[in-house]
């Protein structure tokens, strides 16, 4: 899941007042209207009665139904037609430098944008949000594209843009498997292809990037790294899966010990370390190297005991001098020459050849 991040005091990233141009909205509106506008929107104002709800709190249909003892469907109706009504009004005329600056913001986004990004952006006050919403709702140039199995909540005001995208995002996440983890240059690079028999314009990689965060079939995990949003490691649930990303990394083989000890300086996750050596020993993505050492079968690196390795060699290579042997051996091990000597002499799993080579028997 992608973090929404925003600073206190950032500078916004428009000009004009959300709470003043929603006043002079809510103006066009008779009181009864206006009061259910603000209740569903979640706007200041609102004489809350009975105690029901926060003045920053959207309110469902069936709530303020029950306040004013209508029908959900009847609350529908009134707040569709106010929404009509403002779109008339002079109000509405006289508010549009506010929506012309936002469809600026929303093209420099690339046309379409995650709505949570999108008002953490503009502010991290609730109600400013919610007053930018309101606005986004009541503007003809702008529609919101719900939820759903692949992409999450955005808003548009391109949609032949948004459909692309929504192509391009299906098409990356059909060539990805659960075991791909891609650098963020790279992904931007693969979506690029996907993008760039339809769209000519808007590839800069901060479009992309925001392009890349609708997608719920997508995400990044904590190094920054993209797959499939399901899959161990970028979902990451617990101990194995940190573990699995310490090891990428790091690029080697590692204690057990180590691995926990980089799980919290890089997580800041707690590990144990005996729990964490318990872990990796039930996870087929890790192997043991050596004495409490861990890689990854990704790698190379196969599972067994010394001697395992010694068959698996000497099958994919055949007989081999002493010397070749344990060198090949080394690559999967990280033990001493001389435990590779001392399995060796097992005349039950290998013998010398004519040649003075290692065979198995």
């Amino acid at each position: 899941m992608i973090m929404v991040k925003t600073e206190k005091n950032k500078k916004s990233k428009i000009t004009f007042k959300p709470g003043q141009v929603t006043k002079q909205l809510l103006g066009a509106l008779p009181e009864r209207s206006r009061d259910i506008i603000e209740r569903r929107y979640g706007l200041v104002g609102s004489p809350r009665s009975g105690g029901v709800g926060k003045d920053n709190e959207p309110m469902t249909l069936e709530a303020i139904g029950q306040i004013y003892n209508i029908t959900r469907e009847r609350v529908r109706q009134i707040e569709n037609f106010a929404i009509a009504t403002i779109r008339k009004s002079d109000q509405y005329a006289a508010a549009k430098i506010a929506f012309d600056e936002l469809e600026d913001l929303m093209m420099n986004y690339g046309g379409v944008v995650r709505e949570d990004i999108l008002l953490a952006d503009i502010s991290n006050d609730l109600t400013t949000q919610n007053q930018v919403n309101f606005m986004l709702n009541i503007g003809e140039s702008f529609v919101r594209l719900r939820e759903d199995d692949d992409f999450r909540h955005r808003w548009t005001n391109d949609m032949e843009t948004t459909e692309k995208v929504h192509g391009a995002l299906t098409n990356l996440h059909g060539d990805l498997d659960s075991k791909d983890l891609i650098g963020e240059a790279e992904m931007l690079e693969r979506f690029a292809e996907q993008l760039k028999s339809d769209i000519k314009d808007y590839l800069e990689h901060s479009k992309m990037k925001n392009w890349l965060g609708l997608s719920k079939r997508l995400a990044s995990n904590p190094l920054g790294e993209w797959g499939l949003a399901d899959s161990p490691g970028v979902r990451t649930r617990g101990v194995r899966d940190y573990a699995y990303l310490v090891l990428r990394q790091h690029g080697q083989p590692l204690h057990f010990s180590d691995v926990a000890k980089k799980i919290k300086d890089i997580f800041g996750r707690d590990a144990h370390v005996a729990t964490t050596h318990n872990e990796l020993i039930k996870d087929s993505r890790f192997v043991l190297v050596g004495r409490g050492l861990y890689a990854l079968s990704e790698w190379g690196y196969a599972n067994g005991v010394v001697r395992d390795i010694i068959k698996n060699v000497l099958k994919k290579s055949g007989p081999l001098n002493r010397e070749d042997l344990v060198k090949e051996v080394l690559k999967q091990r990280q033990v001493k020459e001389n435990t590779i000597y001392v399995n060796l002499q097992n005349s039950k799993h290998f013998h010398k050849d004519s040649k003075g080579k290692y065979a198995l028997t």
